[in-house]
């Protein structure tokens, strides 16, 4: 196994739509869900916009069901409709590695979890989140993310 490679960054205020899903796939219901809301809208093809996810609840224990909000940056003219809701994230500070290949997601999340504890940071109360880099559609093996654990100095 490598060294992670751990990054440092700033995440800006972001204003985004949020989706929600509930079960034992909800990342892939939640970007269906909002795909189906953002791709008429024109929102998928903004140029800056950034896709994040995180599970909200996390699993439990004996249970199969899950949940997963799935965020898209939106400008201030978007509003909530349906099952869209919109947040105005406040950002914060996160330790940030990359993990490439949905089968690698799990043990990276704990990588980055012990490079947390080692290091001078402290665990920050923000939101942890993914930041998604390639579309939904791409082989699971080549499929990247940004994961974002909240510190604070």
């Amino acid at each position: 196994m490598s060294e992670l490679e751990v990054r440092i960054v700033e995440l800006e205020p972001l204003r985004v739509a949020c989706v929600n899903a509930y079960g034992e796939s909800p990342e892939q219901d939640s970007w269906m869900a909002m795909e189906a809301w953002a791709k008429p809208k024109g929102l998928l093809e903004v140029p800056g916009a950034r896709t994040f996810g995180y599970n909200n609840p996390n699993p439990s224990p004996g249970s199969p069901n899950y949940g997963y909000d799935f965020w898209i940056t939106v400008g201030p003219e978007v509003e909530a409709e349906g099952e869209v809701s919109i947040i105005d994230f406040p950002g914060g500070l996160y330790a940030v590695t990359r993990v490439k290949g949905i089968e690698k997601i799990h043990e990276t999340w704990k990588q980055l979890v012990a490079w947390m504890e080692e290091s001078s940071y402290q665990h920050g109360g923000h939101q942890w989140l993914e930041e998604h880099l390639t579309p939904m559609d791409t082989p699971l093996e080549d499929f990247m993310l940004d994961l974002y654990a909240p510190i604070t100095e």
